[in-house]
């Protein structure tokens, strides 16, 4: 049994989970169990192909199974709620992983992609229609990163992990809400 304080190594640039000594002969930074669970969202982001898009997945499917057991008065708040957590968590998470790792964004750290998915189911109608387009164009938005998306990559560390996909989930958010509103997708 792990106790509270166990850490768990991150792949390195090779892929190996051990974790190399830096330049300086120290080794890097291991990040705490719980760090890494969240990063990766509980390990999702070690999905291959595409892990970004796993975690966008099944976010969805998360959303949509538990926002059933919600009031619908209560879902857009929840939402929103859930997305501002996250991204908070998420920003010291990706960055502790970030530095481990010495990779600017790994690919496996993931929670960006939960909280900007989460961004765009925001007010969206519990429809199977909604929630794939939500889930397409908020993948496409996160792949081709159009203006601020990808100056937001910029930022350092966790903040530029994070508000790049925060960024594209307002603008997948703001599509879907055009296709609602002109018809294209039932509500």
């Amino acid at each position: 049994m792990k106790g509270p304080r166990e850490t768990l190594s991150v792949p390195t640039l090779d892929g190996n989970s051990d974790v190399a000594p830096t330049p300086a002969g120290t080794p890097r930074p291991r990040c705490p169990t719980w760090v890494t669970l969240v990063a990766t969202f509980g390990g999702i982001g070690r999905q291959r192909p595409g892990p970004g898009s796993w975690a966008s997945a099944a976010t969805v499917v998360l959303w949509a199974a538990g926002a059933h057991f919600v009031s619908p008065s209560l879902r857009t708040p929840l939402a929103l709620l859930l997305a501002i957590a996250i991204t908070l968590i998420g920003i010291p998470a990706a960055t502790q992983v970030a530095r481990a790792s010495t990779l600017k964004d790994p690919q496996f750290v993931v929670v960006d992609e939960v909280a900007g998915q989460l961004i765009a189911v925001i007010a969206v109608p519990l429809a199977w229609k909604s929630l794939l387009a939500s889930f397409i164009l908020f993948r496409a938005f996160d792949i081709v990163k159009p203006p601020p998306v990808r100056q937001l990559e910029a930022l350092p560390e966790g903040t530029g992990i994070m508000l790049d996909d925060v960024a594209a989930g307002l603008y997948a958010l703001l599509a879907v809400h055009l296709l609602l509103h002109l018809g294209f997708l039932i509500s």
